[in-house]
């Protein structure tokens, strides 16, 4: 198998993954609020996952998708807001639908920083989806990874999430960077940005095996 060589924007610790599981507080539950957050850095290692106890009154637990339970719901959001605004600063941020997660967090990224699987054509021209189509993230892991995540009766595990999420973008990684880069630079500077000086291997691992 060919190893292949790609050049990337920054190093592996200027890269963080973040998923959030939500549940619906007010009338109907309506109103999405975040119940666990969950932000790993590109090695997978968890560097934030905690359950937390939305402000607005509960009234439906989504557990069949959110995985969460009454019990797990005994930390108050005040003081962990910060320890995942800290993480987040200064990275360059993966996450599937991710501003939907910022959202719900009251958090802003800034734009270039953002990696978002849902929404680039390179993971749909990848997996052979049309370009138009956004695609969700248990497809994409399954038809790109080779493996099922969001099964069984215990609904979605944002870790497992997150992890599903860095590993598409490591993908793709090389070719992503290149178009970032290219998308910031001014033509009267043709400097590039400060965080495009170092590299990245890309494995044959990442890379989905023939059918």
């Amino acid at each position: 198998m060919v190893i292949i060589k790609v050049l990337c924007g920054f190093p592996e610790t200027a890269v963080v993954s973040l998923d959030c599981e939500m549940v619906g507080t007010g009338p109907g539950g309506r109103v999405s609020e975040v119940a666990r957050c969950s932000v790993i850095d590109y090695h997978g290692n968890v560097l934030f996952d905690e359950y937390i106890r939305p402000i607005g009154q509960i009234t439906d637990y989504r557990s069949p998708w959110s995985g969460i339970r009454k019990h797990h719901l005994t930390k108050s959001w005040f003081g962990l807001f910060w320890r995942v605004q800290s993480l987040l600063d200064s990275k360059v941020l993966v996450g599937h639908s991710v501003q939907f997660d910022l959202k719900s967090l009251d958090l802003v990224h800034p734009g270039h920083m953002i990696r978002d699987t849902s929404c680039t054509h390179l993971l749909t021209r990848l997996a052979g989806f049309p370009r138009e189509h956004r695609p969700s993230l248990k497809a994409l892991t399954n038809r790109l990874l080779h493996r099922k995540i969001q099964v069984g009766s215990r609904g979605h595990c944002s870790v497992e999430d997150a992890n599903a999420a860095l590993d598409l973008y490591k993908l793709v990684e090389g070719e992503w960077e290149r178009e970032a880069e290219l998308s910031l630079r001014d033509e009267q500077d043709p400097t590039p940005p400060s965080y495009a000086s170092s590299q990245h291997f890309l494995n044959d691992e990442y890379w989905p095996h023939p059918p």
